[in-house]
């Protein structure tokens, strides 16, 4: 009778163990049951794999693309002498490691959700370089302390903090659309406040549909209290309302758009358009909250009034504009703030490239895109090379600002009103750039990166 109790006590704690989450959170520790101060190159193949998993799963919910999760898997997997091959999502991963003898251990691994964080990307870069630096000549324990380390890089920023960096980020992206100072002030206000609500909203882990709405609902109603505001006050012309689309362009999905263009070029078809659907989703619901409140507030896009300063000012105002757009994304993305500043500085350049090609030389503004991103990519390699940030964490926040989202937002409203033709013409405007954007990132990166430009090397 007492060993039946005791048998059923140690089933109990065993089930008090298990994760209740709907994605049940996975124990690492139940996997290794060699001793801390085993060495990883004499682990077994379960511990092996188990170590290139929990590394791949961890850069998967950085956000960053699969051909760096799968080249980061490969180094480790080589490193402890075993050969890995692995099927990379937005979400999961599916891999097999073998060892000799015939041996083979597979795993299936997911994430509830993705999301980005640059600083935990870099730290866990930094591992993998040192990891094969020391020829897998780390114990279990300094492993697992040092990845329990990086895995509690959750989140960088309090939400207060992102939100005063999308206030910044939108309000140099609505200058860049031809805003003057009431929808700089109004912009800054609408996306601080929206962000924080979205980003409280994620801390409670609140499903995406409500927190992207919900965001972009409260930034649009707060930019148009703070117009009105302004218009009580200095008796400002109504068209600055229009500058409202600015408000809501926190929510633009950078990372999965150009991760997903990197990922179909390398053939991860499967990462590529898992990542494209999700940017995608993103913007729908994004739009048509913005839509929705815009119904009801009785605002509709517009061109907000030219600002009618010379090309020298211009190209200064819009230099520090895009520097406070690309630093603004990078620390809502959770870069630290030196590699915010290098990002800033790259995007600086890259973006008023594009524009100042765009209104001076008249290039059409696809030709115009792929030509700041190249830029772009190419400044990124630079910085890789000498300071060592995560080119991903320099590329993409620059990249960020050149996504029209002012001509998203544009087709979406026309398509609600039912105005096929104008919704036709602004989504064909911003596919192009959407388009180009990746390639020039691409082309740099052929340029640049050895092994980037080999089918496999």
């Amino acid at each position: 009778m007492l060993e039946k109790m005791t048998e059923s006590d140690s089933a109990t704690k065993a089930r008090r163990k298990l994760s209740h989450h709907h994605h049940m959170k996975i124990r690492w520790e139940e996997f290794f049951k060699s001793d801390d101060d085993t060495l990883a190159k004499d682990a077994t193949l379960v511990e092996k794999g188990s170590l290139v998993g929990r590394v791949g799963i961890m850069l998967l919910s950085c956000g960053t693309g699969a051909w760096r999760v799968r080249d980061s898997m490969d180094t480790i997997a080589r490193t402890l002498g075993i050969t890995c091959s692995a099927d990379i999502g937005l979400v999961s991963i599916e891999y097999t490691c073998f060892g000799v003898r015939n041996q083979s251990y597979s795993q299936t691994l997911s994430i509830p959700s993705t999301g980005v964080n640059m600083t935990k990307l870099n730290e866990l870069e930094k591992f993998v370089h040192q990891f094969k630096k020391g020829h897998g000549h780390w114990t279990l324990g300094q492993i697992k302390n040092r990845l329990d380390e990086i895995d509690n890089f959750k989140t960088t920023y309090p939400t207060w903090i992102s939100g005063l960096a999308s206030g910044l980020a939108c309000a140099g992206f609505i200058f860049l659309l031809g805003g003057g100072i009431p929808e700089v002030i109004c912009a800054f206000f609408g996306a601080g406040f929206g962000n924080y609500v979205r980003s409280e909203m994620g801390k409670h882990k609140l499903t995406l549909v409500a927190k992207i709405a919900a965001g972009v609902a409260v930034a649009c109603a707060t930019y148009f209290v703070a117009f009105t505001i302004l218009r009580l006050l200095f008796q400002i012309n109504y068209d600055h309302a229009y500058g409202y689309i600015g408000s809501m362009l926190f929510v633009i999905p950078g990372f999965p758009f150009i991760t997903s263009g990197l990922d179909m070029s390398k053939l991860d078809m499967r990462s590529g358009l898992e990542r494209l659907t999700y940017a995608v989703l993103i913007i729908v619901i994004a739009t048509m909250a913005g839509w929705a409140v815009a119904m009801i507030l009785g605002l509709h896009p517009g061109s907000m009034p030219k600002l009618g300063l010379s090309p020298l000012v211009l190209t200064l105002l819009r230099f520090i504009a895009s520097f406070c757009g690309v630093f603004g994304f990078s620390i809502m993305f959770n870069s630290k703030p030196s590699m915010a500043t290098m990002a800033a500085i790259s995007g600086a350049v890259a973006n008023t490239l594009r524009l100042s090609l765009v209104d001076f030389d008249h290039v059409p503004a696809a030709l115009a895109a792929f030509i700041g991103a190249t830029v772009a990519g190419l400044l990124a390699s630079i910085v890789r090379n000498k300071v060592g940030f995560p080119r991903i964490a320099l590329t993409v926040p620059s990249i960020v600002i050149m996504v029209p989202g002012l001509y998203m937002y544009r087709a979406m409203f026309n398509f609600g009103m039912t105005n096929i033709n104008i919704g036709a013409y602004w989504i064909t405007e911003a596919l192009m750039i959407v388009a180009a954007l990746p390639l020039g990132l691409l082309t740099a990166r052929i340029l640049t990166d050895k092994k980037w430009r080999h089918v496999d090397w």
